[in-house]
């Protein structure tokens, strides 16, 4: 790449010469405030509060799209630069309810810290303040309009990065506004529920349906039996919320925590990915042998499975009828471990913590009641989490690490790294390899499959069977990319794993929200550093393999009877349902 020097702020830098002066600037050490940029997603220049002087005569600029040229002078900081800012700021605080105190993003909120930066003490502005009202539809994602910046990062996420394409900016001027065509609700369109606006979202416009009330409540009713099972992901990414670096895995300290808020028991929802594994592994072995459907499709993103059901219908039958983990930990919990402990399920409130706001709306699907009862009857993300944790005055910092509970607490390695994109690949291929082969495996870790690049593909060989194609993606855009390519004849593979959230399920919209300017400083991709978390967690176990779980083995034999059995299928399994690719129905249009 060609090198061109710039100076900045007096003092000349190489720098190649497809950068912006934003990056240009961070090379060089130097701090440009952002707002509407977001790194790898969002560069549009529409905010500018990332504005610079470029060589004074050329005027303000923004810095996120300005190309940088050789002999290029820039000016971070001039008075002209320093009240261009602080003004644009000022118009978006008058523009913006003031009600930061109680706020969901109070001390996290981009805006906030930007008018903390640039010294605003009062806003000089005052004008028409847009009031619109809150979004409720969703069972997932809450919307509320009037806190909207239009930075249109939320728009970018979900037209870019996730193909879903249900936010967009409508109107003009003072009246743009940001959401669903023809001003619907999220739940009244073909949303997915993933959350990843939620991740991008730089002030409370968006935010997860939040469930802790009706937790709190059930904990402090005697009547209930309350128990919670917590995701691989959540471990990895809950220690961020009390301020420890990102990929730091706090297990013991989580379950610890959930003791403290009242839970009866607290289990692991990697002991039913074990599960999930015995179930579609089997599933997948027994397509193959009587020819059925091929591709298999993992079934455990709840996003995944909806985004499936509106846009390729056709693959419906390709998908797993396993449900996912949480499912199928809720269903046994209302009867494998109801009667194990003579419990009347009909007292047993599930509770799950989740890295997904997806997981919200697959809890309230009418499928997943095979108990009887619904499989879970809360859902709560990893920062909802958390604010139980501090609203409960727990020192989640000084914990003693503690154990899951058993019966159906433990775990392998395979379970845990499903938080990972690749991992249920991986935990399958573990088991499938040994059952097929009768061979141990000795080398468990696929790295094949493994890393952040968007469609992974790899042909695993198999004593006894051959070669099995299998194929990776996570975000829904590659998830669409990649059955394009199979629709088109140019994939052809056995098993394939899709996950709806970049990075797997630790980057999911429940994960603790990393910042636009956090990302830029960050030495590696975020959901990178989660992901070591996961990986360090399952080489830290002594079983590794799902068919090797103690507890999966014994409720196979005291229980289920067999992976894909009658009981197993009823409990453990599902179905789907093809709905209208676009949920808004487009209004008449007047002759003209």
């Amino acid at each position: 790449m060609e090198m061109v020097t710039v100076t900045i702020d007096g003092v000349e830098t190489q720098v190649p010469s497809d950068y912006t002066v934003l990056k240009a600037a961070q090379k060089a050490g130097v701090h440009i405030p952002t707002l509407c940029y977001l790194k790898d997603i969002n560069q549009i220049g529409a905010c500018r509060v990332c504005l610079v002087e470029i060589d004074r005569a050329r005027g303000l600029q923004a810095s996120c799209v300005y190309p940088v040229s050789e002999g290029l002078k820039i000016h971070t900081h001039t008075p002209a630069v320093l009240e261009a800012r602080k003004a644009v700021v000022e118009l978006l605080l008058s523009n913006h309810p003031q009600d930061c105190l109680t706020c969901i993003r109070n001390t996290t909120c981009e805006l906030q810290a930007l008018a903390q930066q640039m010294g605003i003490d009062h806003v000089r502005f005052t004008g028409e303040r847009k009031e619109y009202p809150i979004d409720f539809s969703s069972p997932s994602v809450q919307r509320d309009a009037s806190k909207c910046i239009l930075c249109r990062r939320c728009v970018a996420v979900c037209n870019q990065v996730q193909n879903v394409g249900v936010l967009g900016l409508i109107n003009r001027g003072f009246e743009s506004i940001v959401g669903p065509a023809f001003h619907r609700g999220l739940g009244e369109v073909n949303c997915t529920n993933c959350g990843q606006c939620i991740n991008v979202c730089p002030v409370g416009a968006l935010k997860e349906v939040d469930h802790t009330e009706r937790v709190w409540k059930a904990l402090a009713d005697p009547s209930k039996h309350v128990i919670v099972q917590t995701a691989p992901s959540i471990r990895a990414g809950l220690g961020e919320e009390f301020g420890l670096p990102i990929g730091t895995p706090v297990t013991g300290k989580m379950v610890a925590a959930l003791r403290r808020l009242g839970f009866a028991k607290v289990f692991d929802t990697d002991f039913t990915a074990d599960l999930t594994i015995m179930e579609e592994g089997n599933e997948l072995l027994h397509r193959i042998g009587t020819g059925g459907k091929l591709p298999l499709i993992t079934s455990c993103s709840p996003g995944w499975v909806k985004f499936c059901e509106h846009n390729y219908p056709d693959f419906i039958e390709n998908l797993s009828s396993a449900k996912s983990p949480q499912a199928m930990f809720g269903a046994l919990a209302k009867t494998y471990y109801a009667e194990n402990n003579n419990i009347d399920p009909a007292t047993i409130y599930s509770v799950s913590a989740m890295p997904c706001t997806a997981k919200k709306f697959e809890c309230a699907r009418p499928e997943m009641e095979a108990s009887g009862y619904p499989d879970v009857d809360a859902v709560i993300t990893t920062r909802e989490l958390a604010r139980m944790i501090k609203k409960a005055g727990i020192d989640f910092l000084n914990l003693p690490d503690e154990d899951f509970d058993k019966s159906m607490g433990a775990s392998t390695g395979a379970g845990v790294i499903f938080g990972a994109t690749g991992g249920v690949m991986e935990a399958a291929l573990r088991t499938v390899y040994e059952v097929i082969s009768g061979e141990t495996l000795q080398n468990v870790e696929f790295n094949a499959v493994r890393g952040m690049e968007g469609i992974k593909e790899a042909a695993v060989n198999i004593p006894g069977f051959g070669e099995v194609r299998v194929a990776v993606a996570h975000g829904l855009q590659n998830a669409a990319d990649l059955l394009d390519r199979i629709r088109s004849g140019e994939g052809d593979y056995h098993f394939i794993e899709i996950m709806a959230c970049p990075g797997g399920c630790v980057g999911g919209g429940g994960q603790p929200i990393v910042s636009g300017p956090m990302r830029l400083t960050l030495p590696e991709d975020y959901q990178a550093l989660r992901h070591k978390a996961i990986y360090t967690v399952d080489r830290d176990k002594t079983l590794r393999k799902s068919h090797e779980n103690p507890e999966v083995i014994e409720i196979y034999e005291k229980y289920l009877g067999k992976p894909l059995g009658e009981k197993s299928h009823h409990l453990l399994h599902t179905k789907y349902t093809k709905r209208p690719k676009y949920s808004v129905e487009i209004p008449d249009q007047p002759e003209k």
